[in-house]
C-alpha cells in the first residue's frame, strides 16, 4: 500500500510543474501546435517514383488518417563527392536553395505545399544546419564558413565521412543560414523546420534564427535533441525529441528493466514544463534503418507504445509506412521503396487515436490547462495507466506494458464516472468497478 500511496504523491507532483518554464506570450506555439500530429515522409522511398508528384497522389488517404503535418526529409541536392551508397544521403546537401533533382523540380514541390495546404495539412521541411556535403556551393564561394582542421582541410563530421561541419562563430554564417531558411518560407509557403541534429549548432544561433524567420511567417519548430541533456535548445523550439524515451523503453523491454524506470523518466519530461513538447514514436528514419522497425524493438508492446506515443503529453510522430505496418528496415543510401500493397492494416488504429488527440481538449499537448495524473494499480510493475484532464474533458489510458496477460484494478480515486471505449465504442462506468483483464499487447483508451 505505501508503493501505491507514493506513486500518488509523484503522480501530483509531477502535475503541479506545468505552469512552470513558461515561455513569453509572443514565443508561445500557435493553436494549431497544441492538437496536431506529425508524419515523416521519406520522397525518396515512399514511391516507386520517388518524387514529390508520386507522393501528392497519397495526400488524400493521410488526411482520411487524421494526419495534420507533413514532415519531408531534406530536399536540397546531394553532394556527390564522399558521397555514400549510389545515391548519397539527403543529409548531405550541395546547396541549401535548390530542390534534389531525383524528387522533382522547384515547381513540383511547390504544388505540393499548396496542394496540402488546400487539404488541411501544415508543411515542415527538413533543416540541416551542422553540416553540408564536402561539394556543396559553399565550398567554392565561401570555403571560409567551414570549420578547418590543423592542416586547413574540412572538418569532417563526427563519425560521418560524408559531411563537413559549418562554422557558427562567423556572424556570416550565420546570416547566410538565416537567409536560405527565410528562402523557403518566402517562396514556398512552408510552416515550419524540423531541424536535424539541432543540438550540435549553438543554442544562441537558433535563438537568433527563429525570431527573425518567424516575422515572415509563425513557424513551427521541431528540434532533434533531448531536452533533458539540451536545456538551453529547448528554450527555442516548439518541440523536441523524446530519444531518452526511446532508449530507456528500448531496454525495458529488451532488457526487462523494471516499469518504474520508465515512470520515473516520465516525471522527469513533465518537470520540464509546458514551455515546450516532446514528439513521442516508435519509429523514424534513422531507427527504421539502422537500428530496426518498431516491432523489433518493441515486440508484443508494439501498439501499446504507440498508443503512449499519440496520448502523452506532446506531439504524436508517425514514419512513413508505419499505417501498412512496414516491417522491413528501408535502405538510406539506395532506393528501396515501401512495399504497399493497398491494404492499410493499421490506418485505423491510428486515425482513432491521431484524430481523439486533434479534437479532446484534454489530450493537448503543451497546454498548462491540461493535468496529467499517472494512476494507480495492482499491478504497477506491468500496467502503465494515467489520465489527462482539461475542465470536464477527460482521457484515460490502460497499457499493458508486460510479456504476459495481466488482472488487475485501477485504485486510484481521479478515475470516476462514465467513458467510452474510442476503440470499441463500448461504454464503461468506473462507478462500478474498475477492474481489467488485460491480454498480452492489450491497451485501452477511454473518453469521458
Amino acid at each position: 500500500m505505501k508503493k501505491f500511496m507514493l506513486m500518488a504523491v509523484i503522480s501530483l507532483g509531477m502535475i503541479s510543474c506545468a505552469t512552470q518554464n513558461k515561455k513569453d506570450t509572443m514565443d508561445l506555439p500557435k493553436e494549431w501546435k497544441h492538437t496536431t500530429n506529425i508524419y515523416e515522409v521519406n520522397t525518396r522511398q515512399y514511391t516507386k517514383e520517388g518524387t514529390f508528384k508520386a507522393f501528392e497522389k497519397e495526400m488524400p488517404r493521410l488526411k482520411s488518417m487524421g494526419v495534420k503535418t507533413l514532415w519531408f526529409m531534406p530536399i536540397t541536392p546531394i553532394a556527390q563527392e564522399n558521397k555514400k551508397g549510389s545515391l548519397g544521403s539527403p543529409y548531405a546537401a550541395s546547396d541549401y536553395t535548390s530542390i534534389n533533382p531525383e524528387f522533382g523540380t522547384m515547381n513540383d514541390f511547390k504544388h505540393m505545399v499548396n496542394e496540402a495546404h488546400r487539404l488541411g495539412f501544415k508543411v515542415i521541411i527538413d533543416w540541416v544546419a551542422n553540416h553540408t556535403g564536402w561539394d556543396h556551393i559553399w565550398t567554392k564561394t565561401h570555403p571560409e564558413f567551414y570549420l578547418k582542421d590543423p592542416d586547413g582541410s574540412f572538418h569532417r563530421a563526427s563519425g560521418m565521412d560524408d559531411i563537413i561541419e559549418l562554422d557558427y562563430s562567423k556572424k556570416e554564417v550565420r546570416r547566410a543560414m538565416i537567409d536560405a531558411m527565410k528562402f523557403w518560407v518566402q517562396e514556398t509557403g512552408i510552416d515550419g523546420f524540423r531541424c536535424d541534429l539541432a543540438s550540435w549548432v549553438e543554442a544562441d544561433f537558433w535563438e537568433e534564427a527563429r525570431p527573425e524567420l518567424d516575422q515572415v511567417k509563425p513557424l513551427f519548430w521541431l528540434g532533434e535533441f533531448d531536452e533533458l541533456e539540451n536545456p538551453e535548445h529547448g528554450k527555442v523550439f516548439d518541440a523536441s525529441y523524446s530519444w531518452k524515451w526511446m532508449h530507456v523503453s528500448e531496454d525495458y523491454y529488451k532488457k526487462n528493466l523494471p516499469l518504474q524506470d520508465l515512470k520515473d523518466l516520465l516525471i522527469k519530461y513533465s518537470n520540464i514544463g509546458d514551455s515546450s513538447m516532446r514528439a513521442w514514436f516508435t519509429a523514424n528514419h534513422d531507427e527504421n534503418s539502422w537500428n530496426g522497425t518498431e516491432y523489433e524493438k518493441y515486440g508484443v508492446i508494439t501498439k501499446p507504445m504507440a498508443v503512449f506515443s499519440a496520448t502523452w503529453n506532446g506531439v504524436p510522430l508517425l514514419y512513413s509506412g508505419q499505417e501498412l505496418p512496414n516491417m522491413k528496415r528501408l535502405e538510406f543510401f539506395e532506393k528501396d521503396p515501401i512495399e504497399w500493397t493497398n491494404t492499410y492494416q493499421m490506418a485505423d488504429f491510428y486515425k482513432t487515436l491521431l484524430e481523439l488527440k486533434s479534437s479532446n481538449p484534454a489530450l493537448r499537448g503543451g497546454d498548462p490547462a491540461v493535468t496529467t495524473y499517472l494512476l494507480n494499480t495492482t499491478a504497477n510493475d506491468k500496467i502503465l495507466a494515467y489520465l489527462r484532464k482539461n475542465g470536464k474533458d477527460e482521457v484515460l489510458v490502460v497499457l499493458n506494458m508486460s510479456k504476459e496477460p495481466v488482472n488487475f484494478s485501477i485504485q486510484d480515486d481521479h478515475v470516476s464516472g462514465s467513458f467510452r471505449n474510442v476503440f470499441d465504442k463500448t461504454k464503461r462506468d468506473f462507478g462500478t468497478g474498475k477492474d481489467f483483464s488485460f491480454k498480452v499487447s492489450d491497451y485501452a483508451v477511454f473518453e469521458k
